[in-house]
């Protein structure tokens, strides 16, 4: 088992963040699918940041990252440590709040994807694009819709740009792809983006 702490590793290669359901859901492609992303980002030589869960989507990519020789950290608020399942065999920082563990996942990360997810996910990446709305990142930030999963979302952010609350230069902050590797491919694509840490937020 992993020693716990309250920082992360030094580390100078390239990270993606993955933002993505603690549950399994009712269709069994995404566990397929974050276990093909976990490998995949495994293969291509970067780490995998995620929220520290052992189960459902999150613990499908971390396990499988791990399996194929990766480098992953998680992060996890101490008041979740007893409420679920964990995977402390790979590298994990245990810290006091939610607010913390999305600080750090952003800071740690070069690239966010964001698979199916609940509650806490649509709340995590409203929270990073509305960073990159108020010019806090120019981090990418990639959807992976199976089947359409995330039509809903885009949606209600295309009716707030008709609406006229938000610009319509917004819809450009982020990628959508229906497959796994695309989103590696596209994650791939922002090696020469230089890694920004401690943003003004």
């Amino acid at each position: 088992m992993a020693e716990l702490k309250n920082t992360v590793d030094p580390y100078d290669g390239r990270s993606v963040c993955l933002f993505c359901g603690s549950s399994d859901g009712n269709d069994p492609q995404y566990v397929a699918a974050s276990r093909e992303f976990g490998t995949m980002v495994a293969e291509a030589g970067w780490r995998l940041v995620y929220g520290g869960g052992g189960v459902g989507l999150m613990g499908g990519a971390a396990r499988a990252a791990h399996a194929a020789g990766g480098r992953v950290v998680g992060i996890m608020p101490g008041f979740l440590r007893s409420r679920e399942r964990l995977f402390d065999e790979v590298e994990t920082v245990v810290v006091t709040s939610m607010h913390e563990r999305k600080m750090m996942m952003y800071d740690e990360s070069d690239v966010f994807v964001v698979f199916p997810g609940g509650i806490g996910t649509l709340e995590e990446v409203v929270e990073l694009l509305s960073w990159k709305r108020l010019d806090l990142h120019a981090k990418p930030v990639i959807f992976l819709n199976i089947d359409g999963f995330w039509d809903g979302f885009f949606k209600l952010v295309k009716d707030t740009v008709d609406a006229g609350m938000t610009p319509a230069s917004f819809l450009e902050a982020y990628q959508v792809v229906n497959s796994v590797a695309e989103a590696v491919e596209l994650m791939k694509s922002a090696e020469s983006t230089p890694h920004v840490r401690h943003d003004p937020r």
